[in-house]
């Protein structure tokens, strides 16, 4: 609810000892007044992605494993640390799926 003098939203307040709705302009609503909430939910998608079929998402770069020497290997980033720390890179070995990370 608005008031009609000033256009401005109406408050629960204390007004001779009883709850009104008022304004801060010293308008206050008369007879029974009814405050109704009304909350929205929208269902969102979720995609599941299977952790071993996902590495073709990823951005493949030369970069050497060394557990097996191949040259080729997936990575990504995350911010581990805090916000004024630079990013973790992971790698992942394109051939035997070795894991690494990478500080810079």
């Amino acid at each position: 609810m608005f008031c009609p003098k000033c256009k401005s939203i109406l408050m629960p307040r204390m007004m001779g000892g009883k709850r009104v709705m008022g304004c801060s302009c010293g308008y206050k609503a008369e007879g029974n007044v009814t405050i109704t909430e009304e909350v929205r939910n929208t269902a969102k998608a979720v995609e599941v992605v299977d952790k071993e079929k996902s590495d073709d998402a990823l951005p493949l770069t030369d970069n050497t494993c060394k557990k097996c020497g191949n040259k080729k290997a997936y990575f990504w980033e995350l911010q581990t640390r805090s916000a004024d720390e630079p990013a973790t890179r992971f790698y992942k070995c394109q051939k035997c799926k070795h894991v690494w990370r990478e500080y810079k």
